[in-house]
């Protein structure tokens, strides 16, 4: 038995309650993360696992072993980088989640001077505004906007995301241009709901210490930024959405600002990762390659201030 590669499995078997998910993501045959499993416990003489027909769990001197475990892995695996990371760069695959608007604004239109610069790493983007689990679905890291709910992953904050509120020209031309967030109860308004609950969320405004937190009316919701932005270029509404999405279309006439007076809460950026591993090099110089990009984008670095304010649209 290769005692590594048995705590390897051990380990991953643990994080995701499954012996047929450890081996889709070790690349290896089930029969033998069972076996391997099997003959761990029997050298410690130790059972480490409950299996039923319906999930796996870690007994108490299984969970033992497995601190124990992630402390040697990550110590093998930090010794052995310490030393390759001064004679070869960073590579193999490494597995980012993103957000589909961040992903298509501004990641990939930079990823050529990623490659200039780690020219041996593989990068697997997985774009969808649904969040992911990491250990579970095989992410080294992803990039989140918003509050962070799951105590188990390690944070960094890179950047923050500011909203705008727009409409197309044809539909400000048609409803008219709202000068309160009250009218929008007149108006038609594009939702964006969430791919985990399934909830609607809310629009909220500020103003001078004046805060309105409001459901909007509206014939369509959508989960997809990309998509959503393309549902108020096509006058189906007033939409709310990332500052980064709209400029060009600002800029280009395509939208037009409405109620620039009145903000939305800003959303605090993070790239996450498991904190029972180590970071390996490929994901630290994504991590610090991110926080560089966003440190030099105008509306993404910490501090920038929301795009468009004091504009006032006039109807076509």
């Amino acid at each position: 038995m290769n005692k590594f590669q048995a705590m390897e499995v051990f380990v991953q078997v643990v994080d995701t309650g499954s012996f047929t998910r450890t081996a889709e993501l070790l690349n290896l045959p089930k029969a033998s993360v069972s076996t391997l499993v099997q003959a761990l416990e029997a050298s410690l003489s130790a059972k480490l696992l409950h299996r039923t027909t319906r999930q796996v769990t870690v007994t108490s001197d299984g969970a033992a072993y497995y601190e124990r475990c992630v402390r040697i892995l990550s110590d093998v695996r930090e010794a052995e980088e310490s030393l390759s990371r001064m004679r070869v760069n960073p590579s193999g695959r490494l597995r980012v989640g993103t957000p589909t608007g961040l992903s298509s604004e501004i990641l990939v239109p930079a990823l050529p001077a990623f490659f200039e610069r780690y020219p041996d790493i593989t990068l697997e983007l997985d774009s969808t505004d649904r969040p992911v689990d990491l250990v579970e679905e095989g992410v080294d890291c992803a990039i989140r906007g918003g509050p962070l709910f799951d105590t188990s992953l390690i944070a960094r904050r890179v950047g923050i995301i500011h909203f705008v509120t727009a409409a197309a020209p044809s539909y400000l031309a048609r409803f008219g241009v709202p000068q309160h967030p009250d009218d929008l109860a007149r108006h038609r308004c594009v939702n964006y709901f969430s791919a985990k609950t399934g909830k609607v969320h809310d629009w909220d405004f500020n103003r001078d210490g004046e805060r309105i937190e409001v459901p909007m009316p509206g014939v369509i919701a959508l989960n997809d930024s990309n998509a959503y932005v393309q549902a108020g270029l096509a006058g189906l509404g007033i939409i709310q959405m990332t500052d980064y999405l709209l400029t060009k279309h600002v800029e280009a006439g395509r939208m037009v600002p409405v109620l620039p007076d009145w903000v939305s809460d800003p959303l605090p950026v993070h790239i996450v990762y498991p904190q029972n591993r180590h970071m390996s090099a490929k994901v630290r110089v994504f991590v610090e390659w991110v926080s560089e990009l966003f440190a030099n984008h105008p509306q993404m670095r910490l501090g920038a201030r929301p795009a468009f304010a004091g504009q006032v649209a006039e109807a076509a």
